[in-house]
């Protein structure tokens, strides 16, 4: 009896400890779960979804004091392998006509016009601004909530904010995870289904990728 007793002791610690962090890392990730399970599905059928893209495009002008100032700092980029990033008046140019942030890209230079790419989650958004004659011309094309929220699944052009909350997220499912497989340990003793149905998890997809995935 005295030997039981701080086994029972220690057993009941153990499971509080693990319903305790299962409990938190759920409540963590179960949001994230939602939308990634969601997601994971429209993904899966994505031939199957009909999506029709909204396609956005602006032109213009900039003015001959800005342009022979870009023409100037051509070198310069080219230099840099022909990236650098927009110069900062040209920036509040498109910022102040068109409402586009550029901040924080690089731009590709060549000899005849400066070409960036504005890629977003559910789009996609170029900027192209000819050297020669200071035409400059912005497209957009939005593919949707459902497109924004499959990408974020991906992390498609997300950002480091987003990337961090996949690692976070994907550490709290671990966590989530393998709480759960020994809270399952340690109730297997009373439900006899417990193993058959783990087992279970593991050998159906193993065997539909051995037997249909080539």
């Amino acid at each position: 009896m005295t030997a039981t007793r701080p086994d029972n002791r220690r057993r009941a610690y153990w499971l509080k400890t693990l319903h305790e962090w299962h409990w938190v890392s759920s409540a963590i990730c179960l949001i994230g779960m939602i939308l990634f399970s969601v997601t994971g599905f429209t993904l899966n059928h994505a031939g199957q979804i009909e999506a029709k893209p909204a396609v956005t495009k602006l032109s213009g002008s900039i003015d001959e004091a800005l342009r022979a100032q870009l023409e100037k700092q051509l070198p310069a980029a080219k230099a840099s392998k022909g990236k650098a990033p927009l110069p900062t008046e040209l920036q509040a140019w498109v910022q102040k006509h068109w409402d586009v942030g550029t901040a924080g890209r690089e731009a590709e230079w060549s000899d005849d016009e400066i070409y960036l790419s504005l890629p977003r989650p559910g789009g996609d958004a170029w900027l192209r601004l000819s050297l020669a004659d200071g035409e400059i011309e912005y497209e957009r094309t939005d593919r949707g909530w459902l497109s924004y929220f499959n990408d974020l699944h991906k992390g498609r052009n997300t950002g480091a904010a987003w990337s961090w909350f996949i690692d976070i997220f994907a550490g709290a499912a671990l966590v989530f995870s393998i709480t759960g497989l020994f809270i399952l340990k340690m109730h297997a003793g009373n439900r006899p289904f417990t193993w058959p149905m783990v087992g279970m998890g593991l050998v159906v997809p193993v065997l539909l990728a051995l037997m249909f995935i080539h």
